[in-house]
């Protein structure tokens, strides 16, 4: 459960260096996309901060989400959980089970009613009054209800939790749907993703015990530090974009060649998230580096517009005002300026063989 050390103290406990310290709170400012001059700030909050308690409920889910928080690497599963937050329940990481899980949870809301995290993963099936998942007996939109009630705040992490994903889309047997439909009065924060990345569900609760509050949200009440810009405007592939240069299939010399993958289905226009900056396994690569387009696993309904391997289409991902100059004008300009420079390319041989 939460106790009375600050954060500063337990780190000196466990032989971390001042210098150590220092260096995560400059990886914190540039996570959450801070100037330098935030590090003092950061690492004067960090060290009177005491950890907060957080209690993790999974519903429909397939643990993508928990497995993803396991690799994150800044900071890491680790120190997140004993030195910066207090995660006293949670069905995968947990050593307790049956009776004694159920035990800590609701001793955690007792001790800590209206301060507490609540971390949800996974939708809430509605359907035959929820009928379809339960946790010791009782249905998770009970269990939402209760915990979401004496809550600081929510995080909704994965596009399950945060827009119903994939258990939600047609013809949705079971009802599910997002936190935010059920819980209306308590400050929610959207980490979508099919899994989320790492440094994103991480820097959310860094956020968070830095500065007291939830970070800035979008419309969609994403966390717009990781979720303000599109994966395609933060793309390397964007200049074979721009030049009009597209595999046409998966295995041409466009492909061999890194070129843009637009035509192979990329949502990236159309898809907000930090996958080309933050990237996965230790930032080390993300599905666009790897060979394979964006699928837009953190927007609404991202799986019943499918078509994952077909271009974008104004009819499936929105209008044509959605879907930004970017997508509309930009492909055609892409295409335009390839046919211009070839033609050119053509005189040019012309004059030199006269």
């Amino acid at each position: 459960m939460t106790d009375n050390k600050t954060l500063a103290e337990r780190l000196r406990e466990r032989g971390v260096s001042r210098r150590g310290f220092m260096k995560f709170c400059a990886a914190t400012a540039s996570m959450m996309a801070l100037p330098p001059l935030m590090i003092p700030r950061i690492a004067a909050a960090l060290e009177q901060a005491r950890r907060p308690s957080v209690i993790w409920l999974s519903f429909q889910e397939c643990t993508g989400c928990t497995e993803s928080l396991t690799r994150s690497h800044a900071p890491t599963i680790e120190g997140l959980i004993f030195d910066h937050i207090s995660l006293d329940y949670h069905h995968t990481l947990q050593a307790a089970a049956g009776d004694a899980a159920e035990h800590a949870r609701e001793a955690a809301m007792q001790e800590n009613e209206g301060e507490y995290l609540l971390v949800v993963d996974g939708s809430i099936p509605l359907k035959d009054d929820g009928i379809y998942s339960t946790i010791a007996g009782i249905t998770n939109l009970s269990m939402l209800e209760d915990v979401a009630a004496g809550a600081a705040a929510i995080i909704s992490v994965g596009t399950c939790a945060a827009f119903g994903g994939i258990p939600h889309a047609n013809p949705n047997p079971t009802g599910a749907v997002g936190v935010s439909e059920i819980i209306t009065d308590k400050p929610i924060v959207n980490v979508p993703g099919c899994p989320p990345i790492p440094t994103v569900i991480t820097g959310v609760l860094a956020h968070y015990l830095t500065f007291g509050r939830l970070p800035e949200l979008d419309s969609l009440n994403r966390p717009m530090v990781f979720f303000g810009q599109t994966i395609h405007d933060r793309c390397y592939r964007r200049p074979f974009y721009e030049r009009g240069q597209f595999a046409d299939t998966f295995d041409d010399e466009g492909a061999r060649k890194g070129w843009c993958l637009f035509k192979l289905g990329c949502k990236g226009p159309t898809t907000y998230n930090a996958c080309a900056t933050a990237k996965w396994n230790d930032s080390v690569s993300f599905p666009i580096q790897a060979g394979h387009g964006c699928i837009g696993c953190s927007e609404p309904n991202f799986w019943d517009k499918g078509a994952f391997y077909e271009p974008l289409s104004a009819g499936r991902w929105g209008t044509p005002a959605a879907l930004g100059a970017a997508v509309v004008a930009g492909a055609a300009i892409g295409l335009g300026s390839a046919a211009l420079a070839r033609k050119r390319q053509a005189e040019a041989s012309e004059e030199k063989d006269i």
